[in-house]
């Protein structure tokens, strides 16, 4: 059902979008709401913590680039000299940014953000902004469903599953959330098949979460990386989580355990048949995923964006889950579940007569993930959210 809603009377609200991360990888999924704004008369800002992070903005909204503003965010000297040490621990950059821009996002209607630190703004900070949440990821963690999403104002949502599970956990109320679809969709082109080998082979996509828990790359990621070193009947790339090669040592919130990365050895790099690829642009643009024939991970919600065209699916628990029925794990009932790089060349085997089995739950997964409306982008679902949103919610401005 189409909404109507008093665009004129909103001409001048003033939405800012931020971006306040290490890396590039959650711009794509608010950045397309941007242009849609900005068609609908919003004065929009993008305020971003590094070049990259505005590099990739302008890319991704190049159609109305030059009818936004644009600020950068930093942190003061005595910040930084704390960051070098406390970054291993805590996401203290982002904090210390939030901190102390406090009297650039008070001049804002509302901010339109991708991930819950920004949530400090009003935990903390008491900073009285309308908080805009939209998750970077429709995965099945538990980090993505914690109390911290209370205090948002308005929640974006992928799709049933996630507003369903939120819903369970009170995590948002009715009037401030909507299940709006997947933004980062809008900018991809998913009839497109990269090529990055010269041959025929099968390329499985190797894609670790970076948790120290988690994560099959602290146990066994190098023994699996070694596996495709010796054979020649499969492409492997390389392509973890951004995050886990950004720093050696790694906290999980989620967990409470610190380990220090493996490096990956020389001998396993530059071979013919295999990429490594610890954090390019074809990491977070879903190349590889549209590239690959099998996907082989863990707990990383890149795993939903790979079913968005259903393929073998492949899940190391190298951390003994108990994961039937828990729905944290929710994904591995799309594919083969293996204990140890001793099952992977059978389960490789026999991944493309088993797709026949996880076929259809896959679908079944993505359409319960993912809400779509043929002939509207998500983008502009949100824009629509967003701006009935806040005119219900200050109706006297001006």
């Amino acid at each position: 059902m189409t909404r109507h809603f008093p665009l004129m009377a909103w001409r001048h609200m003033k939405i800012g979008f931020l971006f306040n991360h290490d890396c590039t990888h959650q711009v794509p999924h608010t950045a397309p709401i941007i242009c849609e704004l900005a068609a609908m008369g919003q004065d929009v800002t993008v305020i971003t913590s590094t070049a990259a992070q505005e590099v990739h903005v302008r890319k991704t909204i190049a159609a109305c680039a030059q009818r936004v503003t644009y600020a950068r965010i930093d942190i003061g000297p005595l910040s930084r000299a704390i960051n070098t040490v406390a970054r291993a621990v805590v996401p203290f950059r982002r904090i210390a940014n939030l901190r102390e821009n406090i009297d650039l996002f008070a001049g804002f209607d509302a901010l339109v953000v991708p991930e819950t630190t920004s949530a400090l703004l009003k935990s903390h900070f008491n900073l009285d902004v309308r908080l805009i949440y939209l998750p970077h990821g429709a995965g099945d963690r538990s980090i993505g469903f914690r109390d911290v999403t209370r205090f948002f104002d308005l929640v974006l949502l992928p799709g049933a599953k996630t507003r369903d599970r939120m819903l369970h956990k009170n995590l948002i109320r009715p009037g401030h959330h909507a299940v709006v679809g997947y933004p980062k969709f809008d900018t991809v082109d998913m009839t497109a098949r990269p090529r990055f080998f010269d041959n025929d082979r099968p390329t499985v996509l190797y894609n670790p979460h970076f948790d120290p828990v988690l994560s099959s790359w602290w146990d066994m990621g190098i023994e699996v990386l070694e596996w495709f070193a010796r054979q020649d009947d499969y492409n492997l790339i390389f392509a973890p989580h951004v995050m886990l090669f950004r720093r050696r040592l790694h906290t999980s919130v989620e967990h409470r355990r610190i380990r220090l990365r493996r490096r990956i050895p020389e001998r396993l790099r530059n071979l013919s048949h295999i990429r490594i690829d610890t954090g390019s642009q074809n990491s977070v643009d879903m190349s590889y995923v549209l590239a690959a024939d099998i996907y082989l991970g863990d707990a990383s919600s890149q795993v939903y964006e790979w079913i968005a065209r259903p393929r073998p699916c492949i899940f190391i628990n190298s951390h003994h889950a108990r994961w039937r029925d828990n729905p944290n794990y929710a994904h591995w009932n799309m594919g083969q579940v293996i204990e140890g790089v001793d099952e992977l060349p059978h389960a490789l085997a026999v991944a493309c007569d088993r797709q026949r089995l996880f076929a259809a739950r896959q679908q079944a997964a993505f359409d319960a993930t993912f809400h779509t409306v043929p002939g509207e982008t998500a983008a502009h679902r949100a824009a629509k959210e967003i701006v009935t949103f806040l005119c219900k919610d200050k109706p006297s401005a001006q």
